[in-house]
C-alpha cells in the first residue's frame, strides 16, 4: 500500500489588490508580534532582557535549535518530514567526541560524522521513496534506531573526556564569536541564508516547492521528483550531524546520550510556526528563522518574569506549535473554499482571490 505523509506546501500569500494592511498582517503578522513581545519584555524587564549579554546568552544558547529547524524544513519544503532530527543530533554529538578518544583527528571526526548524517539522511529518502514508506513512520522509526545505538555506544552513561584527548581547535568551532556574535549563531545565521536564497532565487527552490505541492503534477513537469526528494533528505542529515558537532565543541567534552531528542518538538515548532509569515502556507527559511526568534524571546521573557518555573518551555513550545498548525489548517480550508466556490468560466481579475491549487489537484505548479 502506497502511504505518503500530509505534510504538505500550499502557497497562501495575499492576492492581489489586497488592502496594505492585511497583506501587513497576513504576510508579516509574525515578525509584528515578534517586536511586540520583544518591547513588552523590555519594559517589564529592562536591566536583564535587553541586555547585550542576554542576546548572546540566548544567541549562543538558541543556534543549535535553529540549525536543526532549518534542517527540518528543507523536506517539509518537498512535503514529507523528519523526526530522527533530534535524535541524530544526539548521536553526532556522542560521536563527535568518541572518535576523538578513540585517536581520530578531529577533522576526521567531523568529517565522518558528516557523512554519517548523510547517510541517515539517504536511509530515510530510501525508506519513503522506494519503500513508499510514510515519512512520519519511516523517520520516527529510524530516530528509534539511532537512540538505541546512542545508547549502545555510550552505555547510557557520560562519556567524559578526562585526560585531555580531543584536540584544542575542536572546542573553539563553539568558542570563537564575531565581535559581539557568538560563533555558533554566525554559523546558524549563515546556513539559514544560503537556504533562503537557493530556496527563493535558484530553480531547486521551485523544484522543491512544486514537489511539495502537487508531485504528481511536477512529474508531469519533467521535475525529477525522487531526486530532488533524497536530495532535501541527505541535506537534512548533514544539517544534523553539523548541529550535533558544535553540540559536543561546547560540551567542554562531556556528552551523554539523552541530548539531541529534547530539540525534535522546538524545531518542529519553529518550522511551522514559519509557515504563517513570509510565505504564508509554505515553509521557508527566513519565517522558520523568525520562527526560532519569537519562541526564544517569548521563553526568555517568561522564564524572567516566572522564575524557577520549568514547565514554561514545553507549555509555551505545546501551545504555540498548536497554533501555529491550526492557523495554517483554518487559512488553507478558507482559501480552497474560496477556490472551490469560483465557477471554473471566472477569471481572476485584481482584487479577487487567486485560488491555489489544492492538495491532491493535478494543477500545474509554479512556473519552473
Amino acid at each position: 500500500m502506497t502511504m505518503n505523509t500530509s505534510v504538505r506546501s500550499t502557497a497562501l500569500e495575499p492576492p492581489r489588490g489586497t488592502p496594505w494592511y492585511r497583506q501587513l498582517t497576513t504576510t508579516y503578522g509574525l515578525v509584528v508580534l515578534t517586536a511586540i513581545l520583544f518591547v513588552i519584555f523590555a519594559i517589564l524587564r529592562p536591566n536583564t532582557f535587553a541586555t547585550l549579554l542576554n542576546f548572546q546568552l540566548l544567541a549562543s544558547s538558541q543556534s543549535i535549535l535553529l540549525i536543526l529547524a532549518l534542517a527540518v524544513t528543507i523536506p517539509m519544503i518537498a512535503g514529507k518530514i523528519d523526526l530522527s532530527i533530534g535524535y541524530g543530533a544526539g548521536l553526532w554529538q556522542v560521536m563527535a567526541l568518541n572518535l576523538q578518544l578513540l585517536g581520530v583527528d578531529y577533522r576526521l571526526s567531523i568529517l565522518l560524522c558528516l557523512v554519517g548524517g548523510a547517510l541517515i539522511g539517504l536511509l530515510n529518502a530510501l525508506l519513503v521513496e522506494l519503500a513508499q514508506v510514510d515519512a512520519f513512520i519511516a523517520t520516527l522509526a529510524t530516530g528509534q534506531v539511532i537512540f538505541a545505538i546512542t545508547f549502545w555506544i555510550t552505555g547510557g552513561r557520560q562519556i567524559t573526556d578526562s585526560a585531555g584527548q580531543r584536540a584544542a581547535a575542536f572546542d573553539k568551532l563553539a568558542a570563537w564569536s564575531a565581535g559581539p556574535l557568538p560563533g555558533t549563531f554566525v554559523i546558524a545565521l549563515v546556513l539559514g541564508l544560503v537556504i533562503f536564497v537557493l530556496l527563493e532565487y535558484f530553480p531547486i527552490g521551485r523544484y522543491l516547492y512544486a514537489i511539495g505541492a502537487n508531485p504528481r503534477a511536477a512529474e508531469l513537469t519533467g521535475v525529477p521528483r525522487r531526486k530532488y526528494v533524497v536530495g532535501a533528505m541527505v541535506s537534512s542529515g548533514v544539517m544534523v550531524a553539523i548541529a550535533g558537532v558544535l553540540i559536543a565543541s561546547r560540551s567542554n567534552g562531556v556528552v551523554q546520550s539523552n541530548i539531541g531528542p529534547e530539540f525534535l518538538l522546538p524545531a518542529l515548532t519553529a518550522a511551522f510556526l514559519g509557515s504563517t509569515t513570509i510565505r504564508p502556507g509554505r515553509m521557508n527559511a527566513l519565517g522558520t528563522i523568525i520562527g526560532v526568534t519569537i519562541a526564544t524571546i517569548g521563553i526568555s521573557g517568561l522564564q524572567q518574569l516566572i522564575p524557577g518555573q520549568f514547565y514554561l518551555e514545553p507549555l509555551f513550545n505545546g501551545l504555540t506549535l498548536v497554533a501555529a498548525i491550526t492557523i495554517a489548517s483554518v487559512t488553507s480550508r478558507r482559501r480552497v473554499a474560496r477556490a472551490e466556490a469560483t465557477p471554473p468560466n471566472k477569471k481572476p481579475v485584481d482584487g479577487d482571490p487567486s485560488p491555489a491549487p489544492s492538495v491532491g489537484t493535478t494543477a500545474s505548479p509554479p512556473p519552473l
